[in-house]
């Protein structure tokens, strides 16, 4: 499998590696009881649904984005020695055509991309992380994966780039494969980089 079209880093910005054996101890991250349904959450980035085909392609869209950003945060700080900020803050579930017009303007790509992540700009906190459902459908149906499992990897993607990470060399491309698999292991999420039989 193709890493995930992510030009990823903009504006201001196959490897089947397997998690390894101690995350079959890891909890289920963040437990049942982590967070209500509710919109509005003071823990977390603002989630912005631009694209109402989000809400009929996954069940309880905002309750995933904000499960999977809170997983991948903890990851990142867990393993992190930077102190400051990682949240996102801003998530906004957007259309291939709003992508498209960003990835053009800010990298150059006339063309839709899964997941755009901003870095925030100076004295900001959080950055911002753009996802375009029709890139994300088109994925996750070539992969045979639900697009809720395809979301929640885009937002542990976009959220390890806030935290530092990225793809450009080989070596950089298999660490974050790895932290993305491991992420999705807390939430109970199958690793996307292993194929499927």
């Amino acid at each position: 499998m193709e890493p995930p079209s992510t030009d990823s880093r903009a504006g201001h910005s196959e490897a089947d590696c397997e998690p390894s054996s101690f995350e079959e101890r890891l909890p289920f991250f963040p437990p049942s009881g982590w967070e209500n349904d509710s919109e509005e959450s003071d823990n977390g980035p603002e989630i912005i649904v631009e694209d109402r085909g989000w809400r009929a392609s996954v069940p309880s869209v905002e309750r995933l984005v904000r499960r999977a950003c809170a997983a991948s945060v903890a990851w990142v700080a867990r393993h992190s020695d930077d102190e400051g900020q990682l949240w996102p803050e801003t998530i906004v579930l957007s259309s291939d055509r709003v992508v498209k017009r960003l990835n053009a303007r800010h990298r150059g790509r006339n063309k839709p991309t899964n997941v755009l992540t901003f870095d925030p700009l100076p004295g900001c906190p959080g950055g911002e992380i753009i996802l375009a459902l029709g890139v994300v459908q088109r994925e996750a149906h070539a992969a045979r994966k639900s697009v809720a499992d395809h979301l929640a990897h885009l937002i542990a993607h976009g959220v390890l780039h806030l935290g530092g990470h990225d793809h450009h060399q080989a070596g950089e491309a298999r660490r974050m494969e790895m932290e993305e698999a491991r992420v999705l292991a807390m939430m109970g999420i199958p690793n996307p980089w292993k194929p499927r039989s």
